[in-house]
């Protein structure tokens, strides 16, 4: 589609942001957040990237084929128009409903396609329903950019940010153990984890996976992991921080599960189940900023994180 078309989608959808001048407030746990909808000339919206930023979407159970993910394809295409970014994270159900890869034009490719031809590098994990036929299929699959393993690391912004993918469908000895050397060797000064089920979720129909929570937890503390994002639950959700971490469930990339937040779990801070929506993050050496923008181009969430400091002392755990 041509860049006149997605600038008069831009507009459209931009009409429904709500502009609001309210201050973000900021917490004593080094998180800086703003519930407030920002109009199209706010800076965290639009322009290109600040020299050395990375730029990021992040959404997942996205892989219907069907019109909500469509919808929702070209409001981030549109997004990628004003404010680039050339990475996106697939958190897991990116072939519903058995991971079959022949279904990957229809339900991967095609919605996709105007963010493949501008080059958008997507990386993916595998959820509960890829795993029932794809798993093979899925980590070789080249536009997933998986390298045949369904857990791997890699960097951006020349190691401003190293990104961990887990697969948390069988998170065993040994991708812990890989993990944990991965984490200790990293230099990134931003370190993002990112995996299916999510460890922390107020979702009525899942909810937090507590063994994953108890194997996973500690590292992602130990090592200074600054943020951890999950799909499974349909809805968007942002935790109070957790020792330190920050936990998103962004799992309304295609699937909505309507009504079913539990706003008053312990750790809930924010979150949807109205709309479709994704995240879009960008991370500078200073600051790391998020906001959550549903298929009416609204800005429903947004922040700023602090970077996490870890004491030089941590080691391998035995």
């Amino acid at each position: 589609m041509k860049r006149r078309a997605f600038l008069a989608l831009l507009s459209a959808t931009s009409a429904n942001v709500f502009a609001a001048t309210a201050s973000a407030k900021i917490s004593n746990n080094g998180l800086r957040t703003g519930i407030n909808r920002f109009s199209p000339a706010s800076p965290i919206e639009g322009g290109p990237s600040p020299a050395g930023a990375v730029r990021f979407i992040a959404f997942g159970d996205a892989g219907t084929g069907d019109h909500a993910q469509s919808d929702l394809a070209r409001v981030m295409a549109a997004h990628q128009w004003n404010r680039p970014y050339d990475t996106a994270l697939l958190l897991g159900d990116n072939i519903y409903p058995d991971g079959n890869i022949a279904d990957v034009s229809a339900k991967f490719e095609r919605p996709y396609g105007e963010l493949l031809k501008r080059g958008v590098t997507f990386h993916a994990v595998l959820g509960n329903h890829d795993v029932k036929k794809g798993r093979e299929t899925q980590v070789n699959y080249r536009n997933f950019n998986m390298g045949g393993r369904s857990y791997y690391s890699f960097t951006k912004g020349s190691g401003l940010v190293e990104f961990f993918a887990l697969d948390s469908n069988d998170f065993n000895g040994q991708q812990r153990r890989w993990l944990e050397e991965a984490l200790q060797a990293s230099q990134a000064p931003w370190k993002i984890a990112f995996f299916h089920h999510p460890i922390y979720s107020s979702g009525e129909k899942h909810g937090s996976h507590l063994g994953l929570r108890a194997e996973l937890e500690p590292l992602l503390v130990k090592y200074g992991v600054v943020a951890a994002f999950s799909g499974h639950d349909h809805t968007y959700e942002r935790t109070k921080l957790q020792q330190g971490v920050q936990y998103f469930v962004s799992g309304a990339g295609g699937k909505l599960r309507r009504g079913d937040l539990n706003r008053n779990t312990p750790f809930f801070a924010s979150g949807s189940d109205e709309n479709s929506c994704f995240m879009s993050v960008e991370i500078t050496p200073e600051r790391f900023n998020f906001q959550t923008i549903d298929v009416n181009g609204r800005v429903i969430d947004s922040g700023e994180l602090a970077p996490r400091v870890v004491a030089r002392s941590a080691t391998l755990s035995r």
